[in-house]
């Protein structure tokens, strides 16, 4: 996915690796997923940076091993000037933590304010609030829900559900998302007719 994002020129490309809800997975589980993050970090990094990929992760990194959080620091740091593709991983990520934590930060930066809060105010302290809201959001596997995913970001992303396995999601798969998404029409709460008026003059 990496490479297709490349070759189309999408700019932010983001995987949901480790949701906050997968500590519930049986043990040996947990501990299979975090070894192959731990060996993606170590051997794909490189290759990142090498193709101008730069790699984020946002979550809440606090409970996993110090030495997956160091492999994460350095891979960040290593590929933070890179401006192909902005690649953000979301591990031990949570929606409902998203706006949780963006609400305490929000509220940390302004403790004397007391009402008047604008949708402005929470959005610099959420996890992505460097990249912009997503477009597109594919669900692999069958599934058809969010699954407490970006909750405030997703309130106008075109969703993609398919029944192919996230191992078998190719490039032929990925185009037939994209080409999904190319035939609708995104309104952000206008009318259709809006969307083709001409501005006045």
């Amino acid at each position: 996915m990496v490479r297709a994002c490349l070759e189309r020129g999408i700019q932010y490309l983001t995987l949901f690796a480790f949701s906050s809800e997968n500590w519930r997975r049986p043990q040996d589980e947990v501990s299979l997923l975090m070894q192959l993050f731990v060996k993606a970090l170590e051997q794909e990094v490189e290759k990142l940076d090498r193709n101008g990929v730069r790699l984020r992760v946002v979550g809440d990194l606090t409970r996993f091993e110090p030495r997956l959080q160091e492999l994460i620091r350095q891979a960040e740091a290593r590929t933070a000037s890179n401006t192909r593709l902005d690649l953000t991983i979301a591990a031990n990520y949570g929606g409902r933590w998203d706006i949780m934590q963006a609400v305490e930060g929000m509220l940390a930066a302004q403790p004397e304010k007391r009402n008047g809060w604008q949708e402005g105010d929470l959005e610099p302290h959420l996890a992505m609030s460097f990249a912009p809201e997503p477009d597109l959001f594919i669900r692999t596997g069958g599934e058809e829900r969010i699954s407490n995913f970006l909750l405030w970001q997703l309130a106008y992303t075109e969703l993609y559900f398919t029944p192919t396995l996230w191992p078998d999601f190719d490039t032929a798969e990925f185009d037939k998302a994209i080409s999904s998404f190319q035939q609708r029409e995104r309104r952000f709460g206008r009318t259709s007719e809006q969307l083709v008026e001409k501005p006045n003059a």
